[in-house]
């Protein structure tokens, strides 16, 4: 089966929020092996939509389309695809009770055009909206399937994980397992890393091997397809095994995790503690640290040390280092690091110190940055860092690299 993600609505064209749901059916739709070739943004344009779906029709088996369920005179999708198929609408009366029990819960006003979100076209299988109000449809007509689903993500995911993609299998003739893994890489190049593995990439068949590049990481999604989980699990190790062996070095976790995410596991496996010194960062480490659940039993606090009096003052910096050594330098991230982490009695301590941008600082070039770490049970080290982005890119650039070779000095331990 191939299928053709039609997203509906001026605001996707005009910017205005991003296309996240094709991303999230292409993914869906690949586990359980239907072949997505197309995406399409159109419009509330009657005769744009109508055109977009006999173009789909042209190249897709399945045509799914995103959005132009609501109550307004623009949300058309359901309306010009029921005219372009010669169906009627009908009312759903179970949504449309759900409708109409909402506003009264609610006590807010009804209006005439709230029913319209019930409508659903004649004969197609309605699909119930467990986070909204617009239920969804699946229907066959001819040689082609249609899928009509809500807009916003968190209408859309639930409805086509509980319900339309049982509706799409039911019609596929064999379902293979697809399985799927996603390595994750930093401190390696997208072209590095394609280049070390051009043989297996190049030579990919079952499973398919997919370098992308992201915010200074790769990932490398590997995809097996076969009639069993176990067997196509056997086929990930083996190209998995493989991988690992070149760019091993680089790898540092699986599927949708985090450097971040990595290294409060392990902080909580080895029940240690962390105290953080923030110059160029300005607290953005401990942010990314406290969006996390459960942070609060290892990280103790931090101290953001912009100016080179808070360093003396709040993290005791040597003012004879500053003078002689400079705010961007080894000595001056060795004593941030060595300081909160006794101010604050953590085992750890870290440090950011350094020009994020877009100037330079003390002589060193936009993206100098030393990261300092200190250690409880044992010596202190700062690496340094050159980076080459935009100001805030190199802020979280940065912190990244603290977490990544924070991660790499406790494997040492």
């Amino acid at each position: 089966m191939k299928a053709e993600i039609i997203g509906v609505g001026t605001e996707l064209l005009l910017g205005q929020i991003a296309n996240t749901n094709a991303q999230y059916l292409s993914e869906q739709l690949a586990e359980i092996g239907v072949n997505v070739y197309f995406h399409t943004v159109v419009g509330d344009n009657p005769k744009r939509l109508t055109d977009a779906i006999q173009q789909a029709e042209t190249r897709a088996d399945l045509l799914i389309f995103t959005g132009g369920l609501g109550p307004t005179k623009d949300d058309l999708t359901k309306e010009i695809l029921a005219g372009h198929l010669n169906c009627g609408l009908d009312t759903d009366e179970d949504a449309w009770k759900k409708i109409k029990d909402y506003f009264k819960k609610t006590g807010r006003k009804m209006t005439a055009n709230n029913e319209k979100q019930a409508h659903v076209i004649k004969g197609a299988k309605v699909l119930p909206n467990d986070q909204g109000m617009a239920p969804g449809m699946f229907l066959k007509k001819g040689t082609h399937f249609y899928m009509l689903l809500p807009g916003p993500p968190h209408e859309m995911k639930p409805m086509f994980r509980n319900y339309g993609r049982q509706a799409v299998m039911d019609q596929l003739e064999k379902v293979d397992r697809i399985e799927s893994r996603v390595l994750r890489f930093f401190q390696i190049g997208e072209a590095e890393i394609a280049e070390k593995l051009s043989d297996i990439i190049d030579t990919q068949t079952n499973p398919t091997v997919a370098p992308l590049a992201g915010d200074g990481e790769v990932t490398i999604r590997l995809t097996a397809r076969s009639n069993s989980k176990e067997t196509a699990a056997a086929l990930l190790d083996e190209v998995e095994k493989k991988i690992q062996k070149r760019v091993g070095e680089y790898f540092y976790g699986y599927e949708d995790t985090s450097l971040m995410a990595e290294l409060l596991k392990e902080l909580e496996s080895r029940q240690l503690t962390i105290a953080a010194a923030e110059s160029l960062t300005g607290g953005l480490f401990q942010s990314e640290m406290t969006s996390v659940v459960g942070v609060s039993t290892m990280l103790l606090g931090g101290i953001v040390c912009y100016s080179n009096d808070a360093k003396i003052k709040l993290c005791k910096v040597k003012p004879e280092t500053l003078e002689h050594e400079g705010a961007v330098s080894e000595q001056c991230a060795l004593e941030l690091a060595e300081n909160v982490r006794k101010e604050l009695g953590a085992d750890i301590g870290i440090s950011f110190t350094g020009a994020a941008g877009p100037d330079s600082l003390e002589g060193h070039p936009a993206g100098t940055v030393w990261i300092g770490m200190s250690f409880k049970d044992g010596e202190s080290k700062a690496v340094l860092v050159k980076l080459a982005g935009t100001r805030n890119g190199n802020r979280r650039r940065s912190v990244k690299m603290g977490c990544y070779y924070l991660l790499k000095e406790l494997e040492k331990k």
